[in-house]
């Protein structure tokens, strides 16, 4: 069991963070999702998606427990726990990388998308002529390299705890909007807009489509650890407060968006309800603008996972690439801390890691950021593509991985809890499997030779091998377990 290690984070610091990284633009599309089901099929699924997430959490928690005395709990160090060294392990962290990148950059490409609208909207109250079209405050590209002095430095925090602030502010402009959703309802303000039928309960290709969206509305888990890591007196008890308190008032914030945006436009609601509003308003303006805000400060929650991962995935390649002449130098490197594995062992004979060293911290963290800015730039239209990989990954850190690590961990235990992990892990699988079927309808809606398509298919690729190995470890340790 773990070392009676403290942290120095209070609760409300990590449920900041923890709700930040949950309750993000995906909050916008939840008034769809009411369209695609019903108001009352859609309000139980939302509740039975969010109390899934809760209790893959909760294993995850219970897991770290199980972890090593030193360094810190990760999803790396459960891994080779359950696992040991070998292929498995570096597929989890290059699932996770995948995921939490490509949702940085959708965060990217909303700042990109909605800036010039905020300021075309602004605009029109000034006592100047309207912006020309071609005015280059209307430029995305322009917003997006403002942004960088927001996300860069907080990007280069070590301690997620650091970033609490910033998420408080974050969660703000999410307040604000559920006002503008509930206030323009409940005055009976004009939206310009036709409302549509509602209706209790409809199935459809839309109600199966809308699954994955509230499974990864929910999606924390790449940050859980940081959380146990951080926290103060990281008991169970204060660990389930955390959990219950995240997941519980981003259930709130859904339902409430949820129900009162479909009641407002009814079925001709779109996956985005804040476009639904007039654009010339000053009030909608602010409320692009703090999603814009939400976006941005949500940015270093994503690098923050991803850049962990990706140390993981890297440590002990510049080992295995060392001569022997090259030892001598290599031991008075001051680097060397960077490698992950070491010759100390831990009290279940595995290798215990080291911490990353301040030079490769340095590396991977403007990495994340050069290469995700650079196809943020070029990109338009990536929501289709970074929708497909950031769905099936949140399915392996939500469900899989967790009902996973549990099962092996504890399967010596009494109890139900081992089999309730077993079955989120099979119900992540089929879920993953279902969005590999319904998104590849998605395909023809490309232009072939396109960049769109290129990347589409190459993310595509990437992301069904790592799942597939996933899947193919996960059998395999299953049935030992069994």
């Amino acid at each position: 069991m773990r070392s009676g290690r403290q942290g120095k984070a209070t609760i409300a610091s990590c449920v900041s963070n923890l709700a930040n990284t949950i309750i993000g633009s995906g909050a916008l599309a939840f008034p769809s999702v009411f369209a695609s089901m019903g108001l009352i099929p859609a309000f139980f699924s939302c509740i039975f998606a969010g109390a899934c997430s809760a209790f893959g959490l909760y294993l995850l928690s219970l897991c770290a427990r199980q972890g090593y005395e030193k360094p810190e709990a990760s999803f790396n160090q459960i891994a080779r726990l359950t696992f040991g060294e070998g292929w498995a392990t570096r597929c989890f962290d290059a699932a996770i990388a995948i995921k939490c990148f490509g949702v940085s950059v959708s965060y990217l490409i909303i700042v990109k998308t909605l800036m010039p609208q905020v300021i075309l909207s602004l605009s029109h109250h000034l006592p100047s002529e309207t912006l020309p079209e071609d005015s280059m405050w209307l430029d995305g590209r322009l917003w997006l390299l403002f942004s960088l002095v927001i996300v860069g430095p907080l990007s280069y925090l070590r301690r997620m705890d650091s970033l609490r602030f910033t998420s408080q502010i974050a969660l703000l402009s999410v307040v604000y909007l559920v006002i503008i959703v509930v206030g323009w309802w409940a005055l009976g303000v004009p939206t310009g807009k036709k409302r549509g039928n509602v209706v209790l309960g409809r199935f459809g290709s839309s109600t199966l489509g809308s699954f994955p969206i509230q499974i990864f509305a929910y999606t924390c888990a790449q940050n859980i650890f940081a959380c146990f890591n951080e926290l103060k007196f990281n008991t169970q008890a204060r660990m389930n407060k955390v959990i219950t308190v995240s997941i519980g008032s981003a259930a709130i914030t859904y339902e409430v968006l949820g129900i009162v945006g479909y009641l407002t436009f009814g079925q001709g609601v779109s996956s985005n309800v804040i476009a639904m509003y007039p654009w010339s308003s000053v009030i909608i303006a602010i409320g692009r603008l703090g999603i814009v805000l939400l976006s941005a400060l949500s940015y270093p929650l994503q690098a923050h996972p991803c850049r962990a991962c990706i140390h993981t995935l890297t440590a002990g390649l510049r080992k295995k690439s060392q001569s022997p002449d090259d030892s001598v130098t290599a031991a008075d490197d001051t680097d060397e801390e960077d490698e992950l594995m070491n010759e100390d062992k831990d009290d279940h004979g595995l290798p215990v890691g080291k911490p990353m060293g301040r030079k490769k911290f340095l590396t991977i963290t403007t990495g994340i950021i050069v290469f995700g800015f650079a196809i943020a730039m070029v990109i338009d239209e990536l929501e289709t593509v970074l929708s497909f990989v950031g769905s099936t990954g949140s399915t392996i850190i939500s469900f899989i991985l967790p009902g996973m690590f549990y099962f092996s961990l504890f399967r010596h235990e009494q109890g139900i809890t081992k089999w309730m992990a077993l079955i989120l892990s099979i119900y992540g699988i089929v879920v993953m499997a279902f969005w590999y079927v319904f998104t590849t309808a998605f395909e023809s809606s490309f232009e072939s030779g396109s960049r769109t398509e290129s990347l589409f298919l190459f993310l595509v690729c990437l992301s069904i091998s790592t799942d597939w190995l996933i899947i193919k470890s996960s059998s395999i340790r299953f049935r030992d377990a069994l």
